[in-house]
């Protein structure tokens, strides 16, 4: 579809529904194009010519131009909006929020989440690390609990991208073993996000 946004992706991932989230929050029309984990699409020749790190998600724009890596598509998407802070701390604020999802959260949360849920056989393949990532995330967990005990959102007072990104894999961190029901703070922001008027789940596409 001409002039539209194109996300390549896969359904469960929680990286790909950031972007779905942020466009829906923003109603910006777009199209899927749906992976399937394993199939070896994002190694076919046509998908390495878009992302040569051969990952979805792949957002690639109207003009045709292709961005990768999840975050960086929330930045783009949310230029000149209110899900990026104008004032420069809170900006800040949304840009270490989200460093901080990548380098902290995502590592453990998400990676725990994929091979406990999605890869066959994956809870015995990786039952040495079990422990490891429960430690790890909880610490990150304890540090996001933490922050929201005196604040609504990540970043200022508003939700912004920082919400969406961290949102994306903590609202199913059960599916990796952790106990949100140790986060009461936690889980009132995931309440306050899921309230909002455009919100949208894991399942929702367009």
């Amino acid at each position: 579809m001409a002039g539209t946004y194109t996300l390549y992706s896969m359904q469960f991932s929680g990286n790909c529904y950031k972007a779905r989230l942020a466009m829906h929050e923003l109603a910006i029309p777009f199209r899927i194009v749906d992976f399937k984990k394993g199939d070896g699409q994002t190694t076919s020749p046509d998908f390495l010519a878009l992302n040569p790190n051969a990952q979805v998600p792949l957002l690639v724009l109207p003009d045709g131009r292709p961005l990768a890596e999840s975050n960086a598509m929330l930045l783009h998407l949310a230029e000149g909006t209110a899900l990026l802070p104008a004032d420069s701390y809170d900006r800040a604020l949304c840009y270490q929020w989200l460093f901080f999802e990548q380098y902290s959260h995502e590592p453990v949360i998400a990676v725990a989440r994929n091979w406990l849920r999605y890869i066959p056989g994956g809870r015995e393949t990786m039952a040495h690390r079990i422990e490891e990532w429960q430690q790890k995330g909880n610490r990150v967990l304890t540090v996001m609990d933490d922050w929201l005990k005196a604040h609504a959102f990540f970043a200022g007072e508003h939700f912004s991208v920082a919400d969406i990104a961290l949102y994306a894999y903590t609202h199913v961190a059960e599916e990796a073993d952790y106990d949100l029901g140790r986060y009461p703070a936690i889980r009132d922001w995931l309440a306050r996000v899921a309230a909002r008027p455009r919100h949208v789940g894991l399942d929702w596409r367009p």
